[in-house]
């Protein structure tokens, strides 16, 4: 009799994929309870200054109009943990975008006209909008994203540099990028008559939600219910509470019926965060074996004036190849601009495209291969803080991917490769992305009939966090998949921290993995049959994460990409691309693909697709819709490949999980950038790579 194979590691079928592809999976916008009323923001329309009049009376006459809420009249709120959710409470305008009113409406449709009827006065202020490598407003701040030193510093990285028989001193620009899930971000209100807030929200994390709405309305969290049943994508901008969840609990109190919000597309590129645009200034000094002396990163970014972000983009660095001299500081100026926040792999995305296109830059003026140079400089310790990192599958991910992708065959040299009038050429780049685990809880329930129930307030954001998290207990509980049921998504369930940050399966894992532990050690104690009511084993890891680890934790990858330029156009497509990635032990391969796949299909996007322009006049992002934003699509995308590194480290969790979501585009667009020099010749410092910026070197 054949056994059944283990849970963890096998790639099991995702278990909601079938209520998303049949239609029965309800998001935020699809719960619409009795009486529910459709609410319409209304965005500013100047760059920076004041609303001085809000004319509602045409507006309030039109056909199921049934309120108008502006700073005169909606509730007052407590100072929220957020600035950015501090709506309708002044008369500021502090961007181009910034919500200034809610027509609350029968219909969606009434309530799109009540919006488009406002007559809305303002008093402009000037604006300031723009990014610049020596823009006046300039400092350097304390931390960056992820609470990182703004700067660090060993040895004297300029004297080296100097000395340095090769030298790379390049600098980068990119502009702002946008997440754009395909679910817009959505909440659904409801107010009970003994002031009880429940909520439906297109959110990343409930209890995050559900503590912000509790602070923002004066309220206790048992007070408030925040529900993310199925989320439609997030890629960091549903990380944190966005207006639209204030907004419908706001309309709902004031008009005592529920409220439903779904931003319109065009409204989010001002209001649910992006890649902030950085400016980055890599030097690079190396002898002439390869061996780097000197590494200097200078990033230059913005944020707003309502809160500080700053992109840690110099930060990486910090990781990724030895020297004994370096620098690494950030610089942010606040503008009269929308707020930046996470978008995929904050600070290692831009930050890794720079520092593995001088990588490349600095391999041909060694002449030497991209792939050697990185494995030279592959160093045993973690360059800024000395600790042993608990493991670092680099340079197996470069060697197993140059074997399979055919590296060693290509032509070293830029432009020869031909067919037609189209130029090939293939690019290399690494990845890196640290491992972060967050303390989370949860329960785990044997019942009489042999079933098991798993809760935790995880969120599913199209990961597969519902499967995996029900292989970590069946394993643990040595039981068929089948037998475990999940219950996530809901602010009432065991706290656990957000997606984000790919730290979503190892912090919730930790916890079902611990629960269930206890679990079965209660069910190996007990004799004879279980009470009716079953048992349950409740975890929380606190004292586990808390600690301080005394190894640098990181996945690595490496990506290989293979283009093809017509010369009569400079139009780009990607061939073929693979990457290899050491990421802890997967435990899903099914999902993890997938998650991989993703991550490269938006690099290739950030490469040559994606683009988003600050109007200087207007003080807005031209680039507002998919229309005129471009991601990439089924013909934009080749064959992509994935493989990883079977890597067992054991300082990380029960499962030795490392996290996957965002380890796919670091580095991506950097292989395909040069891969792109590579073809052509043609070193481009900024991105996307479109045909009007390529061929005028082409022709």
């Amino acid at each position: 009799m054949s056994q059944a194979p283990p849970p963890l590691g096998t790639p099991v079928l995702r278990r909601e994929g079938r209520d998303k592809v049949t239609g029965t999976a309800r998001y935020a916008a699809e719960h619409t309870p009795p009486g529910c009323l459709y609410g319409r923001p209304v965005p500013a329309t100047i760059a920076r200054g004041r609303v001085s009049a809000i004319h509602t009376d045409e507006a309030l006459a039109l056909p199921g109009v049934r309120a108008v809420l502006t700073h005169e009249n909606a509730p007052r709120l407590k100072q929220p943990d957020d600035p950015i959710l501090a709506v309708l409470q002044d008369d500021r305008v502090p961007h181009r975008g910034w919500h200034i009113a809610l027509v609350v409406a029968d219909t969606l449709e009434q309530a799109r006209a009540g919006a488009e009827a406002l007559r809305i006065s303002y008093e402009p202020a000037g604006h300031d909008v723009l990014l610049t490598e020596d823009h006046p407003g300039l400092y350097t701040p304390k931390i960056v994203n992820g609470d990182y030193p703004a700067v660090r510093e060993r040895g004297d990285a300029d004297r080296a540099f100097a000395t340095a028989p090769v030298q790379v001193d390049v600098t980068y620009t990119l502009g702002a990028l946008h997440n754009h899930p395909m679910e817009p971000h959505a909440s659904t209100a409801q107010w009970t008559d003994d002031g009880r807030l429940t909520v439906h929200d297109a959110g990343q994390g409930s209890t995050k939600v559900r503590d912000s709405l509790a602070i923002a309305f004066g309220l206790r969290p048992q007070q408030v219910t925040v529900v993310s049943e199925h989320v439609g994508g997030g890629f960091g901008s549903k990380g944190t509470p966005r207006p639209q969840a204030v907004l419908a609990a706001m309309a709902a109190r004031h008009t005592g019926h529920p409220v439903k919000i779904a931003l319109p597309r065009r409204q989010m590129a001002a209001v649910v965060g992006h890649r902030a645009p950085t400016v980055q200034h890599v030097r690079l000094g190396a002898d002439l074996d390869g061996t780097l002396t000197s590494v200097t990163h200078e990033v230059v970014t913005q944020t707003s004036t309502i809160k500080e972000f700053v992109e840690q983009a110099a930060v990486p660095t910090r990781v990724m190849y030895g020297s004994a001299h370096s620098r690494t500081a950030h610089r942010v100026t606040a503008l009269d601009v929308p707020s930046p926040s996470w978008m995929r792999a904050p600070g290692e995305t831009p930050g890794l495209y720079a520092l593995e296109s001088a990588m490349d830059e600095l391999a041909s003026a060694l002449g030497m291969d991209p792939v050697e140079l990185r494995l030279r400089n592959d160093p045993v310790t973690e360059p800024d803080s000395g600790r042993p990192f608990s493991s670092r599958g680099l340079a197996a991910c470069l060697e197993k991917g140059a074997a399979r992708f055919g590296w060693y065959e290509r032509d070293a040299r830029p432009a020869v490769r031909e067919e037609g009038p189209l130029l090939l050429g293939t690019g290399v780049a690494a990845a890196t992305y640290p491992v972060y685990i967050l303390a989370s809880s949860a329960s785990a329930h044997a019942a009489p009939d042999g079933s098991y129930l798993i809760r935790v307030n995880a969120t599913d954001i199209g990961t597969g966090a519902r499967t995996v998290l029900a292989q970590i207990a069946a394993s643990v509980l040595e039981t068929p998949v089948e037998n475990v049921r999940i219950d996530i998504g809901n602010s009432e369930l065991p706290d656990a921290p957000l997606a984000g940050g790919s730290s979503g399966t190892a912090s919730w894992g930790w916890s079902v993995h611990k629960a269930s532990t206890d679990l079965l050690r209660q069910l190996r104690e007990r004799t004879g049959p279980l009470p009716a009511g079953g048992l349950t084993a409740f975890a929380d890891t606190e004292q586990e994460t808390s600690a301080k680890s005394p190894y640098a934790r990181h996945a690595f990858g490496a990506h290989f990409a293979e283009v093809a330029v017509d010369s009569r156009t400079g139009e780009v497509r990607v061939r073929r691309m693979l990457g290899v990635f050491a990421a802890g032990r997967i435990l899903n391969p099914r999902t993890a693909r997938s998650q991989f796949t993703g991550g490269m299909t938006m690099g290739i996007g950030m490469a040559l697709t994606e683009s988003s322009t600050m109007d200087p006049a207007f003080g807005d992002f031209t680039e507002s819709d998919l229309a005129s934003y471009h991601v990439p699509v089924c013909a934009d995308v080749p064959d992509i490949e994935v493989d990883w590194i079977d890597e067992i480290d054991p300082h990380l969790n029960p499962m030795g999980s490392k996290g996957i979501g965002e380890i796919g585009i670091v580095g991506a667009a950097a292989a395909v950038g040069n891969a792109v020099r590579h073809a052509t010749g043609v070193r481009l410092r900024s991105l996307p790579i479109t045909p009007d910026t390529l061929l005028p070197y082409l022709l």
